[in-house]
């Protein structure tokens, strides 16, 4: 039997939810409000998309630049060419899988460097990235110039964020499977989750860069952060083998710079999320325990480093868009 108090109690919070779902909503928004360099921010939670706006920047149907989220999506092909048998294992070296990338004067110990360390970006190779990046996309043949860098650290050792790395499994990956890095994309990741994948930067040798300049609608960018939180699956497809999204969020390493872990390609807060970065403030992320999916994109063209803006993404996340959940 339902009592007075029973009643009075439920009817109270029936009435609280509108209020705290307004109050949230509102910190939410203040949130962006002081952050100008973001473009749009997307959360889903469970099957449902509870915020989506662009409030600068050219919109949510509008390709933006992902930045470095683009060695996420490298990291996942390599478990879709796993899967099929192109590529034995992220044990097997450079040497094993595509012989004729190594350049005849690669430093040595370059030949043995195994998928895992290129795609944990522990290859030991001089970086690419950073003050390198620019005479590293000005020479005549980037794999080379990757794999000609001196050894700085034993390969499966240190994480250093490097392009290159990233680069050199895209290429890697290219010539196991015979499809360019864009029909891998397209095929294999963009047909399942119904979402277009324009062409991007090519080397000089005709690879498309594996590591940064891929661009994507931001409602591209929330179906993969909704496939990454479901295990590698979307809309009732495995996308993705669910044994390689748990790898990839399994820590093998640790950034120098912000000190999150790192798996397969993407990062792990300590807070829960997983997610891939981009210069600038590219972000797709999820949190599988709150049954959150996230996607943000911000100016391409201002840094976002950890202890900047990058530093209030994090704390957007683990703040008012956790508290959603």
């Amino acid at each position: 039997m339902i009592t007075r108090r029973l009643f009075s109690l439920s009817a109270t919070a029936t009435l609280a939810a509108p209020l705290v779902a307004r109050a949230q909503d509102a910190d939410l928004r203040s949130a962006i409000e002081s952050l100008p360099q973001l473009h749009s921010l997307q959360i889903r939670l469970s099957n449902e998309t509870v915020f989506a706006e662009a409030p600068r920047g050219p919109g949510l149907d509008q390709p933006a630049n992902i930045k470095s989220c683009s060695k996420s999506i490298v990291a996942l092909l390599l478990g879709s060419a796993i899967d099929r048998g192109e590529v034995p294992s992220v044990a097997a070296t450079i040497a094993d899988v595509a012989p004729r990338l190594l350049p005849r004067d690669a430093t040595p110990g370059a030949a043995d460097i195994t998928m895992e360390d290129l795609v944990t970006l522990r290859a030991g190779l001089e970086r690419t990235s950073g003050p390198a990046y620019g005479d590293w996309v000005s020479s005549p043949n980037w794999i080379a110039d990757a794999l000609t860098r001196p050894m700085v650290a034993e390969p499966g050792t240190r994480m250093l964020y490097s392009t290159g790395s990233t680069h050199i499994l895209g290429a890697v990956l290219a010539e196991a499977t015979g499809l360019s890095l864009l029909e891998q994309a397209r095929s294999r990741l963009g047909a399942y989750l119904g979402i277009d994948i324009p062409a991007w930067t090519r080397d000089p040798q005709g690879y498309f860069l594996g590591g940064n300049e891929m661009a994507l609608r931001p409602t591209a960018m929330l179906r993969l952060a909704t496939m990454l939180r479901d295990g590698g699956a979307f809309e009732g497809q495995q996308v993705v083998p669910r044994s390689w999204i748990e790898a990839s969020i399994r820590p093998h390493t640790r950034s120098p710079w912000s000190g999150l872990s790192y798996g397969y390609g993407w990062f792990v807060s300590p807070s829960g999320y997983i997610f891939g970065r981009g210069y600038g403030g590219q972000v797709i992320a999820a949190h599988r325990e709150r049954d959150l999916a996230v996607a943000i994109t911000s100016d391409p063209t201002k840094p976002a480093r950890s202890g900047g803006y990058f530093g209030d993404l994090m704390r957007l996340l683990d703040g008012p868009i956790l508290t959603l959940s």
